[in-house]
């Protein structure tokens, strides 16, 4: 088929890679305008712009670009913009979404499913509408959530993703056919800063399925201290202390303890809590929300 691909971030540029192996002829990439990116100060492309660019597509920042080609089909996946009614009724597209609709419609559909501790999420392709998320279902596969990462679970919906979105493709009838959502919607907002941020009122089980998302941190007197991995201790701490107890390093919540694992300090590389806790030559350390939750490590 002759595809326009809208997309954006790395998992979107996955997906473009395996349309084209697949032997679709993708006639036009649209992304966002390159921006800066890190820390630097210059201009980088989106993911999905480098690999376009690699594979010899010709690529535009614009929807106006749509105009210039003849194609059967536009295939979306965290494009990063709603596209106009007008856009739609002019070429079809379809949307590679990854929940399992109407549950989670929005920005951040992978993180949401973790802090609400759903067990089982996965990919829809769905027609794509004027309104957020709102569109028929064509296909769908399902994948557990588990203990896994916001980083382990997009990979594996990114994996989804493409066999999805191929299959539909590759099947007129499933291309053809769609089945309305059904069930009560709920909204993936962006997460912000203070999202990753653990404080003393916090619970065991949501502190766990923060740190799941990564970024997540304490603020301690001097500086932030990421936390990269922990589980879940039966040792006894005061909500808002770092202690250490035989080989654990504990940290105190609303309802027990965690065991902190793995560290980043701030201005470090990531450390055993152990080596952290050395370093730090403290029998007992105080924590708190962090004041200014835009300061990040």
């Amino acid at each position: 088929m002759r595809v326009v691909f809208l997309g954006t971030p790395g998992p979107a540029a996955l997906i473009l890679e395996r349309i084209v192996s697949a032997g679709h002829e993708v006639v036009l990439v649209i992304t966002r305008p390159d921006a800066k990116r890190g820390r630097g100060s210059e201009l980088s492309p989106t993911p999905v712009k480098m690999v376009a660019q690699r594979l010899g597509l010709p690529v535009a920042h614009e929807l106006s670009a749509l105009d210039t080609v003849t194609a059967d089909i536009g295939v979306v996946v965290a494009y990063g913009a709603l596209i106009p009614a007008a856009r739609l009724l002019a070429l079809p597209m379809l949307n590679v979404h990854f929940s399992l609709l109407p549950r989670w419609r929005g920005a951040a559909p992978v993180e949401r499913s973790i802090l609400a501790g759903d067990q089982e999420t996965g990919v829809d392709v769905m027609t794509l509408e004027p309104t957020l998320d709102t569109g028929p279902i064509h296909f769908e596969l399902r994948t557990p959530v588990a203990e896994k990462t916001a980083e382990e679970l997009l990979n594996d919906l990114t994996n989804l993703g493409g066999e999805a979105i191929l299959t539909v493709l590759g099947d007129p009838a499933l291309h053809s056919n769609s089945t309305p959502q059904v069930g009560e919607p709920t909204y993936a907002a962006k997460l912000t800063p203070s999202d990753f941020v653990i404080a003393p009122r916090t619970s065991v089980l949501e502190a766990l399925r923060i740190i799941r998302l990564g970024r997540t941190r304490v603020q301690l007197p001097k500086g932030s201290l990421r936390l990269v991995q922990a589980r879940a201790s039966e040792e006894v701490c005061t909500p808002g202390e770092i202690v250490k107890t035989g080989s654990q390093v504990i940290l105190g919540l609303m309802d027990g303890a965690i065991e902190l694992v793995e560290v980043r300090p701030e201005g470090s590389a990531s450390m055993s809590a152990t080596a952290w806790w050395s370093g730090v030559r403290s029998i007992e350390m105080e924590w708190s929300e962090i004041s200014q939750p835009g300061n990040s490590l």
